[in-house]
């Protein structure tokens, strides 16, 4: 009997010490009782989170939360699509494998949002976005990363680089016979980055489609990522490449001499990662601390340390949402995470898309 109070005893200060321990994580202006959802997500144990993120740009986020809360990030960058159709056929099974989808493509997260695969949660760093950066607490933005160009130095000066939509297809239709094949862009039907970046164009602006038939005229070549484009613009294979991802280009001409980025004058978008948790989660708990971790400056002032742009402007970590704005000129543009992400969803939208872009983009060829 001795023995038992003893360990009783022992227990009981044990389970009080880890409370306390897990009071004293609770971040300032958090519900008191956050405390138990930290408690649940380290028995959990791990959390799991498909994306399209490359693992380098996250991993001052992953490092950071495991070590905050020492529990263990399963991370499986499948990019957009890979993220979207894994998700969707592990639930059709009923063997939902990922906790959390964060993902570049907005249009497939807000189409997971809109047929019942994500679940709601209501974090309590919402109240620091911006009002564009959620969606009925189901979808939260977690970076802005602006849309523009890279180009070859050696092939087009810094002083020569197209500065609008209306000087880029003049350009294009002035030189086609010098720009032949020297001209790519993201793969719509291959990328769900770049099917995002298309459509939103193609709504946002009146000459979407006057820029598809230039980029016709010039023989554009298409890829599946950013990354295989930045390769052909230094090597000279091409002289640019337009609607790329330019969080990542800012990073890459740190060490590429021969490689320049641009943003348009007349307008720049910026797109989002959203992150979702999904519904029958395996770690829920967990998901709901991630997401906030994301959300919260320290978690932000990580993803910004790795050349992902803070949707906050309270970050000082790398660029934020008013310096981004900044470095682009000004014509920062976010896109807004809501129901219009799902036009171009629609299977008859979808279709006639992808036969316009094709008839634009091969007519000259």
């Amino acid at each position: 009997m001795r023995i038992f109070k003893s360990t009783f005893f022992a227990s009981a200060m044990s389970l009080a010490a880890v409370a306390a321990a897990s009071a004293q994580d609770v971040p300032a202006g958090y519900p008191a009782d956050y405390a138990q959802t930290i408690e649940a997500a380290k028995a959990e144990g791990r959390v799991v989170i498909y994306t399209s993120t490359d693992a380098a740009q996250a991993q001052r986020l992953l490092d950071a939360f495991t070590g905050k809360y020492g529990i263990k990030v399963e991370y499986n960058d499948l990019g957009t699509n890979g993220a979207y159709n894994r998700a969707i056929s592990e639930a059709a099974a009923s063997q939902v494998g990922a906790d959390i989808v964060w993902s570049a493509a907005m249009d497939l997260q807000m189409t997971l949002a809109a047929d019942g695969y994500m679940e709601p949660y209501d974090s309590p760093e919402k109240a620091n976005l911006p009002e564009w950066a959620n969606y009925e607490d189901t979808l939260y933005a977690t970076t802005i990363e602006p849309i523009g160009m890279i180009y070859n130095t050696g092939a087009l000066s810094k002083d020569d680089v197209p500065q609008t939509r209306a000087d880029l297809i003049a350009y294009f239709n002035d030189n086609r016979d010098e720009l032949r094949g020297r001209v790519a862009t993201f793969d719509p039907e291959k990328s769900g980055a770049g099917f995002l970046h298309h459509t939103n164009d193609a709504q946002s602006t009146d000459s979407f489609w006057d820029l598809a038939k230039a980029m016709g005229g010039v023989g554009v070549k298409t890829y599946s990522s950013s990354g295989s484009m930045r390769e052909t613009v230094v090597s000279g294979e091409n002289v640019l490449a337009i609607n790329i991802i330019g969080s990542y280009a800012l990073d890459w001409v740190k060490d590429s001499p021969n490689l320049g980025v641009a943003f348009g004058t007349d307008y720049t978008a910026g797109f989002s990662r959203l992150a979702g948790i999904m519904k029958d989660s395996p770690n829920p708990e967990a998901a709901k601390l991630f997401v906030d971790f994301m959300l919260s400056q320290e978690g932000q002032n990580a993803l910004a340390a790795g050349s992902l742009p803070s949707v906050r402007d309270d970050v000082t970590e790398g660029l934020n949402l008013s310096t981004l704005n900044e470095r682009v000129g000004g014509k920062l543009d976010p896109i807004d995470v809501d129901d219009h992400l799902l036009t171009y969803m629609q299977p008859q939208k979808r279709v006639e898309f992808f036969r316009e872009w094709t008839a634009a983009t091969t007519a000259s060829n």
